[in-house]
């Protein structure tokens, strides 16, 4: 089915996903549609929509999708649920690129790593497999160190769930300004994005594209959403 090789420039992907919607297709292990077949088909259904690429988890996940959609794919591995957890280490960047992803992402935060590991270390395992690394950071400062690196994309994606950034429940467009400003490697919107004006909002601040998972992909998320919403007193 993909058309895309395993391997393609950072130029082509820019290309590809420009202005556009990347859709993250998601499910962990206690959501009911976990499962690779099943975020293949959401992909499908994305890429129907006019998604212009696809972030996915896991390495299963990412081998099934690839099958199923011609569209540039952002893989990563979650492994645990607390500190660094997103592609922690270069074995688990490894292990996305054997999967099949044409970009890894990976948390680039400054927090203590497996293994004694530095982001340098992460990056460079990504780039010997000739993959592109995007950097997911929590603050401006992380996105600086993350291009200083050598990263060849950078998004907020963890700005919200550090220490540091707990108190953000929302887009930091402040902060999508002031990487896009300040960095000279392209920024990619992600994280909290939950309608299309946000996400209007984010490509109005001069971002390269913009990803949305949970508002599409994860219907206990959208259910509750609606729930919570009717429950409030209506203005």
């Amino acid at each position: 089915m993909t058309h895309f090789p395993d391997v393609i420039s950072k130029e082509a992907f820019i290309a590809q996903v420009r202005g556009q919607l990347i859709v993250s297709c998601q499910a962990l292990p206690n959501e009911p549609l976990h499962g690779a077949p099943i975020m293949a088909r959401m992909a499908v259904a994305a890429q129907m929509g006019g998604a212009k690429g696809i972030r996915a988890n896991g390495v299963e996940d990412i081998r099934a999708i690839r099958q199923a959609v011609d569209l540039p794919l952002i893989g990563l591995y979650k492994d645990g649920t607390d500190g660094v957890y997103i592609t922690p280490s270069s074995w688990h960047a490894q292990a996305v690129i054997a999967g099949g992803a044409h970009v890894v992402a990976f948390d680039a935060t400054r927090r203590p790593r497996p293994n004694g590991e530095r982001v340098s270390d992460v990056l460079r395992a990504i780039h010997a497999q000739h993959r592109l690394a995007l950097a997911d950071v929590a603050t401006l400062e992380e996105a600086l160190a993350a291009q200083a690196d050598g990263a060849d994309f950078i998004a907020p994606t963890l700005n919200g769930y550090t220490d540091q950034t707990a108190a953000n429940a929302t887009p930091d467009f402040d902060l999508l300004r002031a990487m896009v400003a300040a960095l000279n490697v392209p920024v990619i919107a992600e994280g909290h994005i939950n309608t299309p004006q946000q996400a209007r909002q984010a490509l109005a601040c001069g971002v390269l594209a913009v990803v949305v998972g949970s508002a599409i992909t994860r219907p206990q998320v959208i259910t509750a959403n609606f729930v919570r919403q009717m429950s409030a007193p209506l203005r």
